[in-house]
């Protein structure tokens, strides 16, 4: 039965705007006599039809579209959907949907409402839900890769699967709590607590994955960082491949944070220009730098740039920002100098050197964000949940050990299956009592 409501929900599922193909999306108890009011016909389900749309109030031909119907409960949203394929005009869309919902019991959908109701028609798991906006936000190959595999139910199947051991586990406790003269199997603990620590383990390497997921769903955050008149912004000009800063021979030209986005090897980052680290009299520009210093130690990886030609490294300037998560950028070495290790040599003016340093931020990124076959962590709701469930799933564990009344860690399992199960949006209470029941047999 239909979660989403008594009334009939219709929206442009396409971008707005002048186009060759727009698309109108309805769902609910009134959707296929929508269709029925303006094409005079339900055309056969999921077959795309010809029909001539007309208002329904006056009988103005509207647009010759394609017409397509998907009965529920076999549908995106479990109700009764049907799309409406129009010509992509302002005044073609506004028509029709004007007179969509100049039909009774018809309403303008509100923002994510489609797949709300297929999440309350259990069509989707929240997962699943969230990978549909991942899906239309992808903006590089890794993203939708990542989407696709949540938007499929693997991570839900992941938790599924740890929920569904914790609900056996606290089945078997419970048993022994409320049924102590039934003949129980007496390594029935043992085991328990054997699984638990298994569990724990597991959630322990899920959450061990340096937040790849949410870093591939946001983007990896860069700063180039450096002294003045570095080549800085001439990097970030190159990188974008247009002029995204002022490149100027006067040092301190750069005084706000600029950023631009790249897709760097189907992978997603933005990338941040910063002041020049210096000292200065200058109210403005020590803005700047402190703006500067702030991203730097907000960034995921720092791009180091040091004008190699002025006399070697500023170490002072410069030493702060070279650890693990920095690119250490020898510029303008075209005028001369012979860098060493780990510094890359490059030269912005003549393009030497760039090819590797795109190597290596591609390298880089790659390493970050590079996700394993199995799904990950994208948002941190999932994190948090996840921590509050291992935190759970081990102090069940320790209890058990120290041998403590097993309402204590059958309480603290209830509460971790209860938190994996708020990531699915799948909280069940009577799935306990079944599973008592079928695994013990209990009450014969």
């Amino acid at each position: 039965m239909s979660e989403g409501g008594g009334d009939t929900i219709a929206a442009l599922a396409t971008a707005p705007g002048r186009a060759g193909i727009a698309v109108i999306r309805l769902s609910g108890p009134a959707a296929l006599g929508a269709v029925k009011a303006l094409t005079s016909r339900i055309p056969a389900s999921r077959r795309m039809s010809r029909a001539l749309l007309r208002d329904p109030r006056d009988g103005e031909a509207l647009d010759d579209a394609m017409v397509v119907v998907f009965p529920g409960p076999a549908s995106f949203t479990g109700e009764d959907v049907a799309e409406l394929h129009l010509h992509g005009g302002r005044a073609v869309i506004d028509g029709v949907l004007g007179a969509l919902l100049s039909l009774p019991g018809v309403r303008p959908a509100d923002p994510g409402e489609f797949t709300r109701r297929a999440f309350l028609n259990d069509r989707l798991d929240l997962t699943a839900a969230e990978a549909v906006l991942d899906l239309v936000d992808a903006e590089t190959a890794a993203q939708r890769r990542q989407a696709l595999r949540q938007a499929s139910g693997g991570l839900a199947g992941i938790y599924e699967g740890w929920r569904a051991a914790l609900v056996l586990s606290m089945a078997r406790l419970e048993a022994w709590i409320d049924f102590p003269d039934e003949d129980l199997p007496t390594d029935v603990l043992e085991g328990v607590t054997g699984d638990l620590g298994g569990l724990a383990e597991a959630l322990e390497r899920h959450l061990a994955d340096a937040g790849r997921g949410e870093r591939l769903r946001e983007g990896l955050r860069m700063a180039i960082v450096g002294p003045p008149n570095a080549g800085k912004s001439s990097l970030l000009n190159w990188l974008a491949n247009r002029d995204v800063a002022i490149v100027s021979a006067t040092a301190g030209t750069t005084r706000e944070v600029l950023e631009v986005y790249l897709d760097i090897g189907g992978y997603p980052a933005t990338v941040a220009d910063t002041a020049g680290l210096r000292e200065s009299a200058d109210s403005v520009e020590r803005e700047g730098v402190r703006r500067a210093l702030a991203r730097a130690e907000d960034a995921d990886l720092r791009l180091v740039v040091v004008d190699w030609s002025a006399g070697g490294v500023d170490r002072e300037t410069v030493a702060r920002w070279l650890d693990g998560d920095a690119i250490a950028i020898a510029n303008k070495i075209d005028r001369g100098g012979n860098p060493p290790d780990p510094w890359i040599a490059v030269s912005v003016t003549t393009g030497q050197g760039l090819d590797a340093l795109m190597r290596r931020i591609g390298t880089e990124l790659e390493a970050r964000m590079a996700v394993r076959e199995a799904p990950t962590l994208t948002r941190a709701r999932h994190r948090h949940a996840a921590e509050e469930a291992l935190d759970g799933v081990r102090r069940a564990r320790d209890a058990l050990r120290a041998g403590v009344p097993l309402e204590l860690p059958a309480e603290d399992l209830r509460l971790a299956a209860r938190t994996l199960g708020r990531i699915t949006g799948k909280v069940d209470v009577e799935e306990l009592l079944d599973v008592i029941f079928r695994e013990f047999c209990l009450g014969k």
